[in-house]
This record gives structure tokens, sequence and C-alpha cells, in this order.
């Protein structure tokens, strides 16, 4: 149901996002909240945050904080919340004591749930009979049939004990729209655990009430919460609930079809953000997990997305996580940013690498280069970010693309100076003639530099004997002696930034080591 109409019954369409904050917002959360976002868009309808909180033990304020922020930066924001309000708080489940124990107690009066004493161990052994029996494990109702006076007697003595939902032996059918009709036999279930004590819910019951009181009309949510639905539709049934349309979102795998994991390239929002993924990469990545474009589109804004998504074109197969799909889309995105707003947030990546600092007391435009205590502008931050921002994948590789830039002295591999079949004597004589022919150049840009660098490089390869008009002869010990790296932007544009003076010196530098390390091999 995707047309902007109202849920069948005439109320407003209301889907929620519930976490759990006991861990980090992760990939498959994230794309949860995300589906359910864009249905409420694009039906005019309300996007409920709910915190389910009631596992005390692993909660954790850090992590709800996690999750909030990771949902923001994503550019998800909701309608009603614990941080928003809304009008049918507290959007918190352990504020909702109350009103779950009002319900648990309503279920026990209608005999519709029983208090349960059976100990840990007795209830494993049935499991264990069960399971030995080739049969599905299920609740022996050895307490089902307790007298409410011997029950009564058991807990004022401070008996451990649950309550336990009574299951009528039926079948259950619904329709989920993403899968169609679904159906279990609720025969094999057996009577099930729905709270601890009268304020202490477990998931299914806790999820039908603040669904019911919160006016949920839609639930989506992942595929591993199909068993848990029937179960959900029973609970509605005892408490004369009406039960909300339900679609599951298909697993999401790693690339060798296993349970996604970290070592497929998954981990938590906030991991990516901190590596350098950029949000608008992330929200297209996601939503291709399990959905298709109706336009065959590659890239979306999110408000394009409120246009187009529908239930209708998730798939029931399970979606497959590959982290370099993720890398194309950063870096198609790092590419079409703003170089003045790449650089913003590059600068971050090489603070924390220890190559530049800010300058107190100084305009924010000046940064202090660590290595050398030189300052340096933004404006050549910019230039520096410039010359890779085609290469980026992630911000946070900035730092090792461009560090040469901040360091005082460059290591310099002896091997990785030669191009192709140079010897020793070859490589020196192309920094030699490099460093001529720099030295007399006044007009320093990168236009000009490829100019006479090329016609440069045309010369020297004839003049050394090799093949003619091979300009990496002269090209590549040119790019080694600036950068010290196998692999960097072009030299022209490198030498560019540098300035004159600091690229004839790092080619004086590796001309002294490249000689310092050939008469160390020579005494050897």
């Amino acid at each position: 149901m995707d047309s902007k109409s109202k849920h069948p019954k005439g109320e407003e369409i209301r889907v929620r996002f519930a976490p759990s904050p006991t861990g980090f917002l992760h990939v498959g959360s994230a794309r949860t909240a995300l589906f359910n976002f864009l249905f409420a868009k694009k039906n005019d309808g309300i996007f409920v945050l709910r915190i389910e909180d009631t596992d005390k033990k692993r909660t954790k304020w850090e992590y709800e904080k996690d999750i909030l922020n990771g949902l923001k930066w994503l550019g998800i924001e909701w309608d009603e919340g614990p941080d928003v309000g809304g009008r049918y708080g507290p959007y918190r489940q352990s504020e909702r004591d109350e009103i779950y124990k009002n319900y648990i107690e309503k279920l026990l009066n209608d005999g519709k749930a029983y208090y349960c004493f059976c100990k840990p161990e007795d209830l494993e052994n049935q499991r264990q009979y069960f399971l030995s029996m080739g049969k599905q494990p299920k609740y022996c109702e050895r307490c089902k049939t307790l007298p409410k006076e011997i029950a009564e007697k058991h807990r004022k003595e401070g008996k451990p004990s649950v309550i336990r939902f009574k299951v009528e032996p039926k079948k259950v059918v619904f329709n989920d729209l993403i899968r169609g009709e679904i159906e279990f036999d609720m025969s094999l279930e057996g009577d099930f655990v729905i709270a601890k004590d009268l304020k202490s819910p477990l998931y299914n019951l806790a999820c039908v009430i603040d669904d019911y009181e919160m006016k949920i009309s839609h639930v989506i949510r992942a595929e591993d919460h199909i068993p848990n639905t029937p179960k959900q539709i029973l609970l509605q049934e005892a408490l004369n609930f009406p039960t909300p349309k339900y679609a599951h979102l298909p697993l999401i795998l790693g690339t060798d079809k296993s349970k996604l994991s970290k070592r497929h390239g998954a981990t938590s929002i906030s991991e990516y953000k901190k590596e350098g993924y950029l949000p608008e990469a992330l929200v297209n990545f996601l939503v291709f997990l399990g959905w298709s474009s109706p336009y065959n589109k590659e890239f979306y804004s999110l408000s394009s997305l409120q246009k187009d998504f529908s239930l209708d074109r998730i798939q029931k197969s399970s979606a497959i996580f590959n982290i370099k799909k993720l890398d194309f889309f950063n870096s198609h995105y790092i590419r079409q940013m703003p170089l003045q707003k790449i650089t913003e947030w590059c600068i971050p990546y090489l603070m924390e690498k220890g190559l530049i600092d800010s300058v107190e007391g100084k305009e924010k435009s000046l940064f202090k280069v660590v290595d050398t205590g030189e300052y340096i502008s933004l404006d050549t931050l910019q230039k520096i970010v410039g010359i890779y921002q085609q290469r980026l994948v992630k911000l946070s590789e900035i730092s090792e693309l461009v560090d040469f830039f901040f360091k005082k002295e460059l290591y310099y591999d002896k091997d990785l100076l030669k191009w192709k079949d140079m010897e020793d004597k070859d490589v020196l004589l192309a920094l030699k003639t490099l460093e001529n022919v720099l030295s007399k150049i006044e007009y320093w840009t990168k236009e000009y530099l490829t100019q006479i660098l090329l016609q440069e490089a045309q010369r020297f390869s004839v003049d050394i004997g090799k093949l003619k008009g091979d300009r990496g002869y002269l090209l590549w010990p040119l790019r080694v002696a600036l950068t010290g790296k196998e692999a960097s932007a072009s030299p022209f544009e490198i030498a560019e930034i540098l300035g004159k003076t600091k690229t004839i010196n790092r080619i004086r530098e590796a001309t002294e080591k490249i000689k310092i390390i050939g008469e160390k091999a020579n005494d050897v």
C-alpha cells in the first residue's frame, strides 16, 4: 500500500523504528529505519522513533545517543520520539511500566495468561526431550492448570516465576506486504513467556502494546521477525487490538551468502562516518539493499527517494552486502562535492595523523605543519585536496595520499626511482637533468611545467639510448623524488603546489640519498 491514502480504517499511516540501545547503530537497523522513514514520507504518514530499552543490563545511554546521532547524520528525522515528544508518549519502554501493567493484569484476569513457576533446569530437560524425539520443543503446560490459590501462594512465598500466554492451537495466517500470505500452525508452538512480572513485559508483548498505543498502522521490519508475527497477532486478538499491516524486509548477507559480519566490511554507522564515508553514499547503499528503482536510477538524493520508494519494489530474496558498492557510491559523491566542503571534511583527518595543527590566535584559514613548523593556508590545503579528490574512495585516505606535502624529509627506495630498465647512473642523470631544467624556470605553473618537462622528457629518453618518446625515464624519477611514493597525482600538479624551492630541494635530497645508498652497497 503506497498510494497516498489513509489506513483502511481511516487512520493515518504511522510507522515506527524501534531499536534496542544495546549496541551501536548497524547497517541492518539503519536500513530498517530508512525504509520506514521513506514509506512514511511517501504516504504523508508519521515516522515514530521508539526506544526499546527494557534490557536494563545491556542498555547504555551511549548506544541510544549513537543511534539518534547516526539517524540524524543520515538525514532520517522522526516526527515523534523520546527527544521531540508526540501524542502517544512516552517513547522509551522503560518509562511505560504502568501501561504494561494494566494490560498484563487484564490478560491474567481474563484467563488468557498465567504464572509459570517451572525451574529453568526442568524447562531445559523438556526441551532436550522434544529434540531427542525429533520434535519442535514447546512448553509442557504444567503450570497452565495450576489452581489460582496455589499460584498466589507460590507468589507470596517469593517463588521465581514468569507469565505465560495461553496459545490457542490454531493456524494463524497473515498477508505480508512483501512476501504475500504466510501461515503458522500455533499448535506446534506452545504457551510462550510474555513477561517477567507485571511491569516487565518481554519483546512480543511490549511491542504489541506499544504499537497499539502509538496507533502504528504498518510494521516494517527485518525478515528474522517473521516468527514473532503470529505470536503478536494472537496477543492482539486476546487484547482486542487491531492488527497492523506487516512487511518483512529481506535479510542482508555477505558476498559469500553467509550471515553478515565485520569480515564482510559491515560495521556501525558511526564507524562508516569515522572512516570518511558520506551520508549520501550510505543512504544510496542502504536503500539498494533489497529495493530497486522503478527507473533504473543509480544515484538518489533523500528527497528523490521519498518520491520513488514503494514496498512493492522490495525483493523477497536476501540482499547482498558488498563493500565495493559502498565505495563506488562514496567515491562518486566525493567527486561531486564542492572542493571547499571536501577540504573542510579532510582537515580533521590530517590533524588526527599529526600532519597539521590549527593555529590558535590566528585566522582559521591558517594551519601549522607539525613536521616543519611552517604555516600553510586553507587555499593551499584546498589545492592539495583538489588534486586527489578524484582518487579518494573515503575521506580517511587523504592523510596517506598527501602526507609527503607535510614532511621535512622523505624516504626514498632506490629501485622505486627506476623506470623500466633504468640503471643507477640513469636515475642520477635524470635527477640532475631535472634540477638543471627546473632551476631555469621562472613561470612556475602546472601548465608551463607540463609543457617544458614533457619536451625535456622526450629528449632525455633518446639521450640515454632508451625507447624513443618514453617520457617515463624522466617523469617517473621526478614523481618519486617529489613524493617518495609509487603512485601519486601528476608530478606537475605536485610541483606547482610545492613551489620551486621545495621541488628542487627534494630532487637534490633524492640524489644525495641515492648516492649514499649506492656507496653503502659498494662497501658491502
